[in-house]
Formats: C-alpha cells, sequence, structure tokens
C-alpha cells in the first residue's frame, strides 16, 4: 500500500489494519483528489490482496479525516496500533461514534 500511495503521489506516514479494515495516515498534494486517490489505491492493491486472502473485497464506502499537526504523533500511533487498540474497541461503532461526534449522520448502506 505503501508504494501504491507514493506511486499516486502521496506519502505514507504509517500504514496500520486488521481482518476487516486498514488505516492509512498519508500526505498528499492538493492536485490528488480524495476520492480517485481512494479508487486508485483499491484498484492497485485488489490483486495483491485477493491472492491472499479467501473471497477479499474492498468495502463500497471509506472515511476520510485532516489530521492538525498537533495530533500527527497521536494518530500515527493509533494507526500502526490498529490491532491492539481493536481488542478493546468495535472497529464499526468506533467510526459510528466518531461521525456522530462531529455531527455526520452517517450513511448506514457502507455499515451493512
Amino acid at each position: 500500500m505503501a508504494g501504491v500511495a507514493e506511486g499516486l503521489g502521496a506519502t505514507p506516514y504509517a500504514i496500520g489494519g486488521v481482518a476487516d479494515h486498514v488505516h492509512l495516515l498519508v500526505g498528499y498534494p492538493p492536485r490528488l483528489c480524495v476520492a480517485d486517490f481512494v479508487r486508485e489505491l483499491k484498484k492497485a492493491t485488489s490483486p495483491w490482496m485477493q491472492a491472499r486472502t479467501s473471497g477479499f473485497l474492498w468495502q463500497k464506502g471509506y472515511a476520510v479525516f485532516a489530521v492538525s499537526p498537533e495530533s500527527f504523533l497521536a494518530v500515527r500511533e493509533y494507526v500502526r496500533n490498529q490491532a491492539d487498540h481493536h481488542r478493546v474497541v468495535d472497529s464499526r461503532q468506533e467510526l459510528l461514534d466518531l461521525l456522530r461526534e462531529f455531527g455526520i449522520e452517517p450513511d448506514m448502506r457502507f455499515f451493512e
């Protein structure tokens, strides 16, 4: 994923995941549309994932959050420690809570 991100012009700072999702902390240039970045990342990594995981498919949705310079190090550690974090916190509920905390009504089609 890091190589794909770099190939798209982004700078990967951290990548971490568990069985049902992945987090990336990346910096990317303003010329790069988020939707295009995610689409190309999923497209480029699908064959690799499918060769290693039976029945692998990317989910339809995704979430993107901006990170302040003050939060960068904490977010980087959060991304790097996904396995430990999600032993305690359910990822689906965590995202729902985060969206609602910031006044964003989740589109539940992406949580099915």
